[in-house]
């Protein structure tokens, strides 16, 4: 993404639209992004229904290479109770 950054601008060179609401003398930061285009509901669906499907040869390869990793599996209840557990120690 392209982002350009002034400190310390004067207020000054600014355009005249943006000088509004701020003293002559002032001294500003101006930040301009170049914003990402909104992608239409039809381009988001098409991406969707253009997509294809993993495999299930390599779902379960990736199946495999995850649970050898010495992660083990676990049940919903002691998944929601990790969860939990996580969540309450910021109440404190």
């Amino acid at each position: 993404m392209n982002k350009i950054v002034r400190e310390h601008y004067p207020v000054a060179n600014l355009p005249e639209d943006l000088r509004e609401g701020f003293d002559a003398g002032a001294i500003v930061k101006v930040v301009i992004e170049v914003e990402a285009p909104a992608i239409s509901r039809e381009a988001l669906l098409r991406s969707v229904i253009d997509a294809k499907p993993i495999a299930a040869e390599d779902l379960m390869e990736m199946r495999r290479k995850l649970l050898s990793d010495g992660r083990p599996s676990v049940t919903m209840e002691e998944a929601v109770a990790r969860i939990r557990e996580l969540r309450d120690e910021w109440d404190y």
